[in-house]
């Protein structure tokens, strides 16, 4: 008898996971599913389940492959479910290829081409409803989504658009997906848009979705020019659509515990925000070749700028640029100044200078400080008067941190309203207004 085992969540329970289970029964005489508990979903970073245990393990069983279910509830339980359970063949999905491929010394591992489009057909009678997401681009950070994607349940990304169709084409091989040579034929195969091109092309690709009807999740910036972001917003409320900005950093689990520590009255009323961010790109890069949206400020300053609007909100009285630029003309390193009645900002960024980046916020009775990377919010520390006197506060950022973004995305989509505050439309206008500023004055 050759025994296979395999594990999964189950979440929603669709024909994905159906066709997963019927090759698995397929490669043996005696399937074991394995079901992972919530806790341990969330020990390994799987965010939004929707479903209970029960709920999941019932679906398993009504499919008649599984002819025996265990729970999975531990790091390490696999290899012990492999020796305890005599199995002969590990399998899971193709998006988790070489993922498992220490289990080859116990047994054989094989890795089940995956579902590319999932319909959510059988969803449907439950009155539940996988978003279906497409991707426009094809670069760095799209690259990132889909892992982090894959561990938000409710989602799936199913297609990526690129004009540069070779480009499309190697980027759906590498990811298991569909490519789209026209948007229409994109549109009509997804929920859900997340642009992930150029910045100068944003503003385009996010009302040509708007228009078709998709919520749209847009790389920061957003736009580069206020009327273009209120236009947008307006358009989108209209329709009852979603539109969200990704600036991972503000729906990270410890960032959203630093803005409640520094406005809980801890440190007083807040006077003083500076954040930096800097990183060495290489000179080649878009960064250091693009005239009109390269640029350190175009490119970090929505980072700096979240902690100064979400400490004193989007009504500044003045805002200042000091640069050091290339000889192209691009800022290496900007140092933006702003103004409030009763505080100032500093936001900082650099891509051909290197500082000490850190987050600094100055209140009248004691101050915040999360050092380098602030921006993914692991760790932060409240100081007071007497030196001795320090609290120490700590919380998880998983992977890339797009899932944070990507589960607050879906949550309002479904009607949740509970993380909207953590970057609202008009922070999210008043972002793209300085920027366009920035654009104005520094380039023509």
């Amino acid at each position: 008898m050759t025994r296979v085992i395999t594990y999964g969540t189950f979440d929603l329970f669709h024909e994905g996971h159906y066709r997963l289970l019927q090759r698995a029964k397929q490669l043996g005489d005696y399937l074991i599913v394995g079901v992972t508990t919530e806790g341990y979903d969330q020990n390994r970073g799987k965010l939004n389940v929707v479903d209970s245990l029960m709920t999941r393990i019932e679906n398993v069983r009504k499919t008649g492959f599984a002819d025996e279910i265990i729970i999975e509830e531990s790091p390490g339980q696999k290899f012990r479910d492999i020796k305890k359970y005599h199995i002969d063949i590990f399998t899971v999905g193709s998006d988790w290829v070489g993922h498992f491929d220490y289990l080859k010394d116990y047994c054989q591992v094989v890795y089940l081409e995956r579902t590319k489009n999932i319909s959510s057909t059988m969803l449907r009678s439950q009155k539940k409803h996988i978003q279906r997401i497409g991707i426009i681009g094809t670069g760095r950070i799209a690259n990132r989504f889909i892992p982090e994607a894959k561990l938000v349940s409710g989602v799936s990304v199913q297609g990526v658009y690129n004009p540069h169709t070779e480009s499309a084409l190697n980027f759906a091989e590498k990811w298991e997906i569909e490519a789209y040579r026209e948007l229409e034929d994109f549109y009509n195969a997804i929920d859900s848009v997340y642009v992930a091109s150029p910045h100068d092309t944003h503003y385009e690709y996010i009302k040509s979705a708007l228009m078709h009807g998709k919520h749209v999740l847009c790389e920061k910036p957003m736009v580069l020019q206020k009327e273009q972001a209120e236009e947008l917003f307006a358009y989108a409320k209209e329709r009852s659509l979603i539109l969200f900005e990704g600036v991972k950093t503000a729906y990270c689990p410890g960032f959203t515990q630093l803005l409640g520590i520094a406005c809980s009255g801890m440190i007083g009323s807040i006077r003083n925000v500076e954040a930096c961010f800097t990183k060495l790109e290489k000179k080649d890069g878009r960064e250091f070749t693009d005239l009109r949206y390269g640029g350190s400020f175009i490119e970090l300053g929505s980072y700096c700028m979240l902690p100064i609007i979400k400490m004193f909100g989007d009504e500044f009285t003045e805002v200042r640029f000091d640069t050091i630029d290339n000889d192209n003309g691009l800022d290496l390193f900007t140092k933006a100044s702003f103004k409030y009645p009763n505080g100032i900002g500093t936001a900082t960024c650099g891509l051909g200078v290197k500082s000490e980046g850190r987050l600094l916020i100055s209140g009248t009775k004691g101050y915040i400080v999360a050092e380098a990377p602030w921006w993914k919010t692991t760790y932060f520390e409240v100081h007071h008067e007497n030196p001795n006197d320090v609290e120490k506060y700590s919380d998880r950022f998983l992977g890339d941190g797009l899932r944070y973004e990507i589960s607050d995305f879906l949550s309002l989509i479904n009607g949740s309203s509970k993380s909207e505050f953590k970057l609202t439309r008009s922070e999210s206008i008043a972002m793209a207004g300085v920027l366009e500023k920035f654009i104005e004055e520094k380039r023509g």
